[in-house]
């Protein structure tokens, strides 16, 4: 269960699956909904994380990636394969679950996750499935809601502002790799250095939209949140190895508190 976890990037799926299950929480969904809708989308996320490994599992071994359990034979190819062809029929029948409007996006969202899996990764464009999926998750949550509504602009702006900034993030530790199996991105494109910055403007915008973008003024601790989110988005122009993407998650999960408290 452990190597099937890794396998599955379960830290990154759990992180996504959080943002969406506190998004149902605010958008006064049915209880059945906002349940269907948040498995949904961890099964979804499953999917697109076995699917990757599965993918690259000539290049980690090539690059002699010991921390994927498909590559130090932890875990069977077969066993993922069959993992994953389930997760996939769970996502597809809780998302009906949670109507049908709510599941085409859903949908979407778990699809630009595998079309980046299949060769966006190594474009420029790279960046595009997780603007997609990122800025729709919002709409996908309000979609599944009881009069049932696309989110606002700047939440939507928000979400993929933030997806974007993330996939800056997490592919700097693996620039030297992935540039010897031909995997070249955007991120490889412009290199560390500009990735680094783009990200940090990119995350700092994603929590202006949440703080200013809801009619009205925002609290007074928002602005403290807002502090905070500017000392994360410094850290990660300096910190080495996983520790930007972890700083980008937290950054995110304030930005999704933001979404519930002002929003």
């Amino acid at each position: 269960m452990r190597a099937l976890f890794a396998a599955a990037h379960g830290g990154p799926a759990l992180a996504v699956t959080a943002v969406g299950g506190l998004l149902a929480l605010r958008g006064d969904l049915h209880p059945l909904h906002a349940v269907a809708l948040t498995a949904g989308l961890f099964t979804g996320q499953l999917t697109i994380g076995w699917g990757n490994d599965l993918l690259d599992r000539r290049r980690d071994l090539a690059v002699g990636r010991t921390d994927k359990p498909l590559v130090t034979g932890a875990l069977p190819v077969g066993l993922v394969v069959g993992a994953l062809a389930w997760a996939a029929l769970a996502c597809l029948v809780l998302s009906v679950l949670a109507g049908w409007r709510s599941a085409l996006g859903l949908f979407v969202v778990t699809g630009a996750g595998h079309l980046y899996n299949l060769g966006l990764k190594s474009t420029r464009w790279s960046w595009a499935p997780y603007a997609c999926a990122s800025g729709l998750l919002p709409s996908v949550v309000a979609l599944a809601a009881p009069t049932p509504h696309w989110a606002p602009f700047w939440m939507t702006g928000a979400g993929a502002t933030l997806g974007v900034g993330a996939h800056l993030l997490n592919t700097l530790p693996d620039l030297a790799d992935d540039e010897r199996t031909g995997v070249r991105g955007l991120p490889h494109r412009i290199g560390e250095h500009l990735s680094r910055v783009l990200a940090a403007v990119l995350l700092s915008v994603a929590s202006l939209l949440a703080v200013f973008g809801p009619a009205g003024g925002p609290p007074a601790w928002a602005w403290a949140v807002l502090a905070l989110v500017a000392v994360l988005a410094g850290y990660t122009l300096v910190a080495q190895g996983r520790s930007p993407f972890r700083a980008a998650v937290f950054i995110a999960l304030l930005d999704v508190v933001l979404l519930v408290a002002v929003g």
